[in-house]
């Protein structure tokens, strides 16, 4: 229906004593305080926000709680001012435009229905507002309703439903309107985790029967692996990452998008060493040597990469059981059927290894024992400990889903 365009976009909450601040400092530069930068202006709670989202495309703004992403959203909405940049729907600048008139639709998380109407008449209230024809507003209405399957509810009031039977109310309260832009604020969190899986699924079959552009805001990152065309990963108020859920999980730019994507986190171990022995590239990790795969010597060697100490990342399913391994202490044993979880301590680090139960012998695994680990080091990634930074570019990365 249409793209959606942020340039530069800035949110600034004024503080109630900014005039204050500027009349007793007026070269104050700017202060981190509690994760927040702090201006003379006030508290930044996004920072030079940019984001191309093409037609049709479901984007997924994820983040920890504070980080800015419902900020962005509701300004989207009109909900929330912009500071600074600019806001383009399709090719209309709606900085200044009224929510009303920028042809979009929210779910929010709370659903936010009338609690005295019906669903019928919930979802075809906003028609009613624009004068839509009686006939028109009911096809409307009892085709939202079928594609959400909540035909049969039509005729009774949200206090007698269930929590996934209301979001699907909201969510076919927005549809009905058949928006451009389609924003959804955290809609799932305040469902069961069967309900969550559920209404997934719901939502990922929804975009592919209405033509719309899809703006979805959570902190889950399993929603946003599972929904998401692209993610975009905030932190603080600034953009960390932007790319596919498979590129973000091979491909972490820095260490924080490397711990918040993929469940269990990964693994890290800072006191690694990186150095160079006959021209090659070795890591010392744990009273090991592991050599450096060539398409990761190449990346390395490109950028004239020093000796020094760096922070070795892997993912837990990633880690597999060989009696040559590192041995570490099985603290916790977690049986998950398919897999089992191996929560356990090497050298003071706490490592988590996802193993197949598929031929593992559960008396090798038990809380107290020890087990030794091993992994592929072309699934292993390098950081900078200064910069938080990746050292390998995405396309010199072999790390597999």
């Amino acid at each position: 229906m249409a793209n959606v365009t942020l340039k530069n976009i800035k949110k600034i909450y004024p503080n109630a004593d900014t005039k204050k601040k500027k009349k007793k400092k007026e070269h104050t530069s700017d202060e981190p305080k509690a994760n927040l930068q702090i201006t003379d202006e006030g508290v930044v709670a996004v920072q030079e926000f940019s984001l191309d989202i093409a037609d049709r495309e479901f984007i997924v703004l994820v983040g920890p709680s504070g980080c800015g992403k419902s900020t962005t959203l509701r300004m989207i909405a009109g909900l929330e001012e912009i500071t600074d940049g600019e806001l383009y729907i399709g090719d209309r600048l709606v900085n200044d435009v009224a929510p009303k008139d920028r042809d979009i639709a929210m779910v929010f998380q709370n659903y936010a229905l009338y609690p005295h109407m019906t669903v019928y008449e919930n979802m075809a209230f906003s028609l009613k507002l624009k004068k839509v024809p009686k006939q028109e507003i009911d096809k409307k209405v009892r085709e939202a309703a079928e594609i959400l399957g909540i035909t049969e509810y039509l005729d009774r009031k949200p206090k007698a439903l269930s929590g996934g039977q209301r979001q699907r109310v909201a969510i076919g309260r927005a549809i009905v309107r058949n928006p451009q832009v389609l924003l959804m604020d955290e809609p799932l969190s305040n469902l069961d985790a069967k309900l969550r899986n559920q209404m997934r699924a719901e939502i990922i079959k929804l975009r592919s029967r209405i033509n719309t552009t899809f703006v979805y805001v959570t902190h889950d990152q399993t929603e946003a692996m599972t929904l998401g065309d692209r993610i975009v990963i905030m932190r603080d108020g600034f953009i960390q990452q932007i790319g596919t859920p498979q590129e973000v999980f091979n491909h972490p730019k820095n260490l924080f998008v490397a711990g918040f994507i993929g469940t269990p986190q990964m693994n890290f171990f800072p006191d690694a060493k990186l150095t160079v022995k006959d021209g090659k590239y070795v890591v010392e990790l744990l009273g090991k040597s592991i050599v450096l795969p060539e398409d990761k010597q190449a990346a390395l060697r490109a950028r004239k990469q020093p000796e020094g100490t760096v922070t070795v990342g892997v993912r837990p399913v990633h880690l597999s059981l060989h009696q040559e391994g590192f041995p570490a202490t099985i603290d916790v044993s977690e049986m998950m059927g398919s897999e089992m979880h191996l929560h356990m301590t090497v050298s003071g680090h706490d490592v988590i290894a996802v193993i197949p139960t598929a031929g593992l012998s559960l008396d090798d695994v038990r809380a107290g024992g020890t087990a030794h680990f091993t992994f592929d080091p072309e699934l292993m990634h390098l950081f900078d400990p200064k910069t938080e930074e990746n050292l390998f570019p995405v396309e010199n990365s072999k790390a597999k889903v």
